[in-house]
């Protein structure tokens, strides 16, 4: 019996793997399509009229000097998100755009707070982005969640605002509570009151750290903030002690290869510490962080870290059973949702491989 030789694998086979993105921002994953247009509707100056002009000011895929500087891009695409419609379009086409590339569950990040100039309600706020998230489920059949963030370098006390938010959304769409921002000199402890409340609400929380900052930041989300994730953790390497801690308790690291070579969190993407946590067996995820900003999707992502990694099918299949093992949902539904992730991606792997090399 003759069997088929095996293929490289392609982009193709990495859009269809079953993935997760649990790290993505959505007012950093706009089509700029949709920000022109919401910007001519709502009689709003970009500083830019065409898609030349908004790639200018944006920057998308650019490496940045700093943290700091990747997130000036925000300022631009918030503009277009004060209104209800445009937070649901954007809801909704992220979610649309994350369907095509083969993810099957995403959770969506934003602050609500920063969504409030022109008085919209922070109920509203949440209320348009869930909308537009259920669409899409609907139409697409993607499931989703919302991660509600406090944002470090504006207060605690808005961060208190974001978490009594979180917790009244608790189980009608929102699943987590996040802090992110600006990480250097804005210490995730000076927030203890939001995660008092969070925590005794019994909100799973996910904290930006390790990125801008070095492991004590780590330290600060895990034993100050009771982090069940921790979005990037960069520079976990730099604490062997620490790191052995995160990889002994199974703690997510939500990793974004592309955005942590734009903003310097690593200076190439080669340079990343990804492959070293996956060999040593920490409970590694891939997500885009930002689609538009970051100019990429999770086929990217993936077909990255296999080109410069050099990653094998069963690392690959972790990688996909990572991302659904970490994900903010009851565990009937994730048991669910991980016998299915595995079994296509086993299929998938053989078929390319013309043989049965994981079963």
């Amino acid at each position: 019996m003759s069997v088929a030789a095996p293929r490289p694998f392609d982009r193709d086979f990495f859009r269809s793997l079953p993935k997760t993105d649990l790290h993505v921002h959505l007012d950093g994953s706009l089509r700029p399509l949709t920000i022109l247009e919401l910007a001519e509707r709502q009689k709003v100056d970009l500083g830019a009229r065409d898609l030349d002009g908004l790639k200018h000011l944006i920057g998308p895929g650019k490496v940045h000097a700093s943290l700091n500087d990747y997130l000036k891009g925000f300022e631009t695409t918030l503009k277009v998100l004060q209104e209800e419609e445009g937070l649901y379009r954007a809801a909704y086409e992220l979610a649309e755009d994350s369907a095509k590339e083969g993810v099957t569950y995403l959770e969506v990040r934003y602050s609500p707070v920063l969504h409030t100039q022109k008085g919209l309600p922070l109920t509203t706020i949440v209320e348009s982005v869930l909308h537009g998230l259920r669409d899409a489920k609907r139409d697409l059949g993607i499931l989703s969640g919302v991660i509600i963030c406090g944002i470090r370098n504006i207060s605690p006390a808005v961060s208190l605002r974001m978490a009594e938010l979180a917790v009244a959304f608790k189980n009608k769409g929102v699943v987590g509570f996040d802090l992110a921002g600006a990480e250097l000199n804005y210490p995730a402890r000076d927030h203890l009151g939001a995660f008092s409340l969070i925590l005794s609400n019994n909100v799973n929380v996910t904290i930006h750290a390790g990125e801008a900052y070095g492991p004590d930041s780590i330290h600060q989300a895990l034993h100050y903030c009771g982090a069940h994730r921790i979005g990037h953790g960069t520079r976990l390497r730099e604490d062997g002690d620490l790191l052995n801690y995160v990889n002994d308790h199974r703690i997510p690291l939500e990793v974004c290869l592309s955005s942590n070579a734009q903003t310097g969190a690593v200076k190439r993407i080669e340079d990343h510490p990804f492959p070293f946590y996956l060999d040593l067996g920490l409970r590694v995820t891939l997500n885009t962080d930002n689609l538009l900003i970051t100019d990429t999707t999770m086929t990217d992502e993936y077909l990255k870290a296999y080109r410069l990694f050099g990653l094998a099918p069963q690392q690959i299949l972790d990688l996909v059973i990572n991302g659904v093992k970490s994900a903010f949902v009851p565990y009937h539904q994730k048991r669910d949702m991980l016998r299915a992730a595995k079994k296509k991606t086993i299929d998938l792997i053989n078929s390319y491989a013309g043989t049965t090399i994981i079963c």
